[in-house]
């Protein structure tokens, strides 16, 4: 279903998305050392954590009298507020990302030079290869100008 709630007897409420999140809140686990929580993430700067849209997402209980065109725009705004979220979220993810392609890269040139003999059978059909492609092109080229010299003596 929707979780399940823990009421302290200072009444203070704890909400909890599943049984696996009451089981460790209830063993004292932190969730900022717990890898697959949300606070471990932002803790380590695996996501956002400072962003201006979620002041959007705070909850406001204030009741205001049911106004379609003010519903419509709400909704507009949500749409947008998301759209914008997810631009920063993918932002922040290529950012956090571009040290780990770069080492990424470095390895990939490294395990290249270590096994550089598996390649060179694969190089001297590159160049068969490369040899049938401009083959082809130039045939498509000769095509296309007799096609063109064809239209022009239509013409007159």
């Amino acid at each position: 279903g929707h979780g399940c709630q823990f009421v302290r007897n200072d009444s203070k409420i704890f909400r909890f998305c599943r049984s696996k999140c009451h089981k460790n809140f209830v063993k004292k686990r932190n969730p900022r050392k717990t890898a697959w929580t949300k606070s471990f993430r932002k803790s380590r700067g695996k996501e956002m954590s400072v962003d201006t849209t979620f002041e959007f997402e705070k909850r406001r209980n204030r009741p205001v009298k049911y106004d379609r065109e003010l519903m419509g725009t709400t909704l507009r705004a949500m749409q947008r507020v998301g759209e914008i979220r997810n631009r920063r979220e993918e932002m922040f993810y290529q950012r956090r990302m571009k040290e780990a392609h770069k080492q990424e890269t470095k390895a990939s040139k490294i395990e290249l030079k270590e096994n550089i003999e598996l390649l060179v059978p694969a190089a001297g059909d590159r160049e068969k290869v490369l040899l049938n492609v401009v083959e082809k092109a130039k045939l498509k080229a000769s095509a296309k100008k007799s096609k063109a010299v064809d239209s022009m003596e239509n013409e007159e």
